[in-house]
């Protein structure tokens, strides 16, 4: 059980803390392409800094519906560590603050609605304006979704009567809004404020398919405004705009996310409006999307059931719709191993790999406040999922007449999807200092991690020569970047030597301790690729079975009544060198850690406890919090 109060600085676990801020820190802007960054200090001074890339205010058209008054400032001063009012009256704070943070509001219809509530705004007599400034109920707020979608949905079919009611003129103010309040709250060294937006491709053909990315800018400024699906639907056509943004100084990279819920799209084999992707298409993509967004409050993106069969894990925190429906998403093609492995087949075929991505988490909330503990857990979406019942997590009163589920146990529910959000998750980022442009360095060479909302830091390194290192050497850190790559990474050439990976976990100090450390690993053989999860590190002294790949159980419970942990079981730290004994120096390859963390209690678990009813039966009652550091790949 994690406290929810108190407040923890962030420390420098696994390295040395530098404490240096450049010069420029709120000044430089890339003029050129930044693949290729020079360190600010020495590699092994790189420190593990924690934020959140992904939060919506009231300038998202869906938050404002969602009963979101809150402000880019407000969003800001949350991340700080200060408390902050939920849509529904009550106060929502950290336990401790975060290093780094971006608001990232759609930029489709940008600030219009709380424009619509503005009699001196040209917004005001919008065509919706009314519907919206009357919805005060959650039906009535449902009403506003209605209304707007042929104002945010498809504006490239619209006719001209739709378009005209898009006020340019608010969408920018808002946007230089949303500059200003970051270049306010950016404290180089200390709090990094990140520009960006969030771009919502839905697909084509009126089917809809999440291929959203947040935009990231590296410096203190940022277009005119920003590209949103209005412009197109196509990302590609986003990945244009970002090199011309590139090309006038302005650096910034995109981040996919919920791909669990792009119906397949989003790890493609073909460009958007068809044709076979080729090497083009794969540097496009990599100068513009170098890191994916892995884990979020609408699903964990890592894998599935259906795509990992011999994974007992791989059924986390599965929302399986396509995003904003019920509409089943298919797996293929919707989860980042497979996206992984696709990237494999592609350069298999001859095409350079397009899929080399790093990964982070983020929460994705649309109340300016991400909350990343279970046991405080809120919902993403404000007014619609203020309370139990509205989450699914409670039963609902018997005699209504709307739609329910039973659980197996004659107990009805709301059939809201929302049963499917989690808490997740935060960035994890290895920068020399808290600046914009150490972090978005680090962005750009992958080294990053991906928690589902603890505070799990993680360090991975690879190369032939690894094998003789101490995990107890002071040095151990500096020697692994001189012998070999660290996450996100490719590994130099190993000749027919196996590599060997540095893996180093330490848990949250407020969540419950570690239980395993795994490599997943996936290949091509004989011209189609597989996987494999080794467990590697192991909890309680006890070791990893040979033939299973697997650590024994460490007898780690929760007790449902009161969702207290057992105490004295699992590990503060766990580290090991590792070497694969399946190498096949022909076959490429990936590998990425994942850390599990002892079973906790699910927020629905956490809700069903105060409410005083047994916890829902057809959901998890517990998960274990976990981590992901980006892959290191190898290629023959």
């Amino acid at each position: 059980m994690r406290p929810g109060t108190a407040f923890l600085a962030s420390s420098c676990l696994l390295t040395a803390c530098s404490g240096t801020v450049s010069d420029d820190a709120t000044s430089g802007d890339a003029s050129t392409d930044r693949t290729a960054v020079a360190p600010i200090a020495s590699p092994s001074e790189r420190n593990a800094f924690f934020g959140d890339l992904h939060v919506h205010t009231r300038n998202s058209y869906d938050a404002f519906a969602f009963g979101t008054r809150a402000d880019p400032d407000a969003a800001y001063e949350f991340a700080k560590g200060n408390a902050i009012a939920h849509p529904a009256g009550f106060e929502l704070q950290l336990d401790r603050p975060l290093d780094f943070q971006m608001v990232a509001d759609h930029a489709n219809y940008l600030g219009m609605l709380p424009a619509m509530t503005d009699p001196d705004s040209p917004a005001y007599d919008h065509p919706v304006a009314e519907t919206v400034r009357a919805a005060e109920t959650v039906a009535e707020r449902q009403g506003i979704f209605a209304a707007m979608q042929p104002y945010v949905r498809f504006m490239s079919d619209a006719d001209p009567s739709i378009r005209e009611h898009l006020n340019m003129d608010v969408v920018r103010s808002a946007w230089s809004e949303t500059i200003a309040a970051a270049n306010r709250h950016n404290v180089p060294g200390t709090f990094t404020a990140f520009i960006g937006y969030e771009y919502t491709s839905a697909g084509s053909g009126g089917v809809y398919a999440n291929l959203h990315r947040n935009v990231v800018f590296r410096g203190n400024r940022g277009p005119d405004a920003p590209f949103s699906r209005l412009d197109s639907f196509n990302p590609e056509d986003l990945w244009s705009k970002m090199d011309e943004w590139r090309a006038a100084g302005m650096d910034a990279l995109a981040i996919p996310h919920n791909m669990n819920g792009s119906g397949g799209r989003m790890f493609e084999r073909e460009y958007f409006e068809g044709g076979a992707i080729d090497d083009d298409y794969t540097a496009r993509r990599a100068r513009n999307e170098p890191i994916a967004e892995m884990t979020q409050a609408k699903g964990t993106s890592e894998t599935h059931p259906a795509l990992s069969p011999n994974d007992e894990w791989a059924d986390f925190e599965i929302m399986p719709y396509r995003v904003s429906t019920q509409i089943l998403s298919e797996p293929p093609g919707s989860y980042m191993r497979d996206g992984l492995r696709r990237g494999l087949e592609i350069e298999e075929g001859g095409v350079a790999n397009p899929y080399k991505l790093g990964f982070i988490g983020s929460s994705d909330t649309h109340v300016a406040a991400g909350i990343f503990s279970e046991e405080n857990y809120t919902g993403p979406s404000g007014l619609q999922q203020a309370d139990g019942v509205r989450r699914g997590s409670v039963p609902v009163a018997s005699g209504g007449d709307a739609p329910t589920i039973d659980d197996g146990s004659g107990r009805a529910y709301g059939t809201t999807s929302a049963i499917t959000n989690g808490g997740s998750g935060l960035a994890g980022v290895w920068a020399e200092e808290n600046t914009r442009e150490s972090l978005f360095d680090a962005m750009r060479r992958k080294e990053t991690f991906a928690t589902s909302g603890s505070r799990i830091r993680v360090r991975f390194f690879g190369g032939v020569g690894i094998e003789g290192l101490d995990v107890d050497d002071a040095s151990l850190v500096s020697q692994a970047y001189e012998r070999g790559v660290p996450m996100g990474g490719d590994l130099l050439p190993t000749g027919e030597t196996a590599p060997s990976f540095v893996v180093w976990a330490t848990r949250d100090p407020l969540a419950a301790p570690l239980q395993r450390v795994q490599v997943v690993k996936g290949w091509v053989e004989e011209g189609a690729t597989q996987e494999m999860v080794y467990d590697v590190a192991c909890s309680d002294g006890l070791t990893v079975d040979a033939e299973t790949h697997r650590c024994p159980d460490n007898g780690a419970s929760v007790d449902l009544d009161t969702c207290a942990i057992s105490n004295g079981v699992g590990a503060a730290e766990l580290k090991t060198i590792w070497s694969d004994p399946d190498f096949d120096p022909s076959a490429r390859a990936f590998y990425y850690l994942r850390v599990l963390e002892n079973p906790t209690c699910r927020w629905s678990t956490w809700d069903a406890l105060r409410a005083g009813v047994e916890p829902r039966l057809d959901v998890a009652a517990t998960i274990q919090e976990r981590a992901w550091s980006s892959p290191i790949w190898y290629t023959p």
